[in-house]
């Protein structure tokens, strides 16, 4: 499903009335509509405040309230504006409203305070103050409404964005909805993914308001992937094959401090289906691994206080033609020798790869990427050091991050986090669709380093493979929650499940 922007979203509009004959009136019932039927689903009855603003989201909050009266609820509408202040649609539909016996109140009336101080008494809030346009800093009365509406500590459903985030990057206009629940329209936003609207929106859903099929599959720049698209890229394991057919991974990880983290890329490239694993550290590192991977091949090499030798490049480099993928990083710790060693091999690696963890931090430095393809895979941390940015700069627009790395490293780039964002020259961003916060745990991204680098050995090309990667990744994190507890399951418990998973998405490409 693609993403669209404000701009976006406006274009949609206008296209919707002039090529389509949509009238926004008509549009606008439909979309107070679909929020009204989510509120049916929340609150089959009770008592709800709407408050609506003076644009078209006030219109479609007059919609949801005359619905909300007529199928018997209790309904008080605040409108955070002076009637003479409406647009002319959002006019319309608050003297449709009236005629079926709603009676707003104004900002200009005394009583407006007073009910707004009181709010916490009802059921539910319809927030249905700002839209997808908003991108000044609030002001009251809007302001003032805002923030009753978070003090009532009454769940609130949002209409289209939560009023005071800014749709385009996430970020809040001084102050924001606290929603539990939005109902966006038409296409997702890139608020949901990012900064403060990604909290704000609470659970969101796609309300359906009658746009042309036509105008929502026109590309964009962004858009969010599926068990269905990941089933169609995902490679197929035919019969007659053996382990030399389904890839050779190397993985290039560890320190003595950090030994696990080998072990976790190992693990998981074996259950995503590779032929066969080396894992290439220190003597530490290939202990631990054959205590925890005992199928891993190891390649000990040469160490210096702990961490690898640089060198360890040589022999390396001389096994390359063994591997189809690789991936550098995990637990290397970013010491001289590492880097040393990283830039000596990088600089003549022909296989694609997964740079990761240490590998992330030893490119922050200065050492240059591989030559060859490779898959950067940071974490907001990590990418602030490759942009030398901080991480609320990332954070607060996540899809101009990518952009930004896409520019300076020429590489594709998988920004980590909730919603990970994959990127690449030529592509439209891909964002995850699946995961919880369970995942938000150490060892995780070792684990993802390994699928990968498994996809890229069976000649999956890196935008797919970073792409099914997380997605991948993110189910099984998904079946652990399920499984297991939300909370509290395991790195290792997420490479375990990777076969489920896989099974998982296949099947709903059967289905389909």
């Amino acid at each position: 499903m693609w993403i669209a922007t404000a701009e976006r979203t406006r274009e949609i509009d206008r296209s919707a009335a002039e090529r389509y004959g949509l009238d926004a009136k008509v549009l606008m019932e439909r979309a107070g509509l679909s929020v009204f039927q989510s509120i049916q689903e929340m609150l089959p009855s009770g008592r709800v405040t709407v408050f609506c603003g003076r644009g078209n989201n006030g219109g479609d909050g007059f919609v949801v309230a005359r619905h909300c009266h007529l199928a018997g609820y209790g309904v008080d509408v605040l409108v955070a504006a002076n009637e003479s202040e409406l647009s002319p649609d959002a006019k319309v539909q608050l003297d449709m409203a009236r005629a079926q016996g709603v009676e707003p109140i104004f900002a200009d009336d005394a009583r407006f305070a007073r009910k707004a101080e009181c709010v916490g008494c009802r059921d539910l809030i319809v927030d249905a103050l700002l839209g997808t346009g908003a991108h000044n800093e609030v002001r009251d009365p809007i302001r003032y409404a805002i923030q009753a509406i978070n003090r009532s500590g009454v769940p609130v459903i949002s209409v289209d964005i939560p009023s005071g985030v800014l749709c385009d990057t996430g970020e809040e206009l001084g102050e924001s909805v606290w929603a539990l629940r939005t109902v966006t329209f038409g296409l997702p936003k890139p608020f949901l993914f990012q900064g403060i609207g990604l909290e704000h929106s609470g659970y969101w859903s796609i309300g359906d308001i009658g746009y042309p099929l036509a105008l929502l599959e026109e590309e964009t720049e962004a858009q969010t992937i599926d068990a269905l698209w990941v089933s169609q890229m995902l490679p197929e394991r035919l019969r007659a094959s053996h382990k030399g057919d389904n890839g050779s991974v190397l993985i290039v990880a560890g320190s003595a401090n950090m030994p696990g983290a080998a072990s976790l890329a190992a693990r998981a490239a074996y259950r995503a289906g590779a032929g066969l694993v080396t894992v290439a550290g220190i003597p530490a590192v290939c202990q631990a691994v054959a205590s925890h991977v005992p199928e891993a091949i190891l390649l000990p090499l040469p160490e210096t206080h702990g961490v690898v030798s640089a060198d360890a490049a040589r022999v390396v480099l001389e096994r390359q033609h063994k591997y189809h993928s690789a991936v550098f990083g995990p637990g290397m710790t970013h010491e001289e020798p590492v880097m040393e060693f990283l830039a000596k091999v990088w600089a003549e690696w022909s296989r694609p790869s997964v740079v990761d963890a240490d590998g992330l931090n030893a490119v922050a430095l200065g050492v240059p990427p591989p030559v060859q393809d490779a898959v950067m895979t940071p974490h907001p941390g990590e990418m602030s050091r490759l942009l030398r940015c901080s991480i609320a700069e990332v954070q607060t627009d996540r899809f101009r991050a990518v952009r930004s790395a896409l520019v300076q490293y020429s590489q594709t780039v998988l920004l980590k986090g909730p919603y990970s964002i994959v990127g690449e020259h030529g592509q439209p961003m891909n964002v995850n669709s699946a995961g919880n916060p369970g995942m938000a745990s150490a060892g995780m991204g070792d684990v993802l380093s390994g699928i990968i680098a498994t996809l890229l050995a069976q000649e999956v090309p890196p935008y797919f493979a970073a792409s099914c990667g997380m997605f991948w990744h993110a189910v099984a994190g998904d079946l652990c929650a399920e499984e297991i507890g939300p909370v509290g399951y395991t790195a290792m418990d997420v490479a375990q499940a990777l076969p489920k998973a896989r099974a998982t998405i296949l099947a709903t490409c059967e289905a389909s």
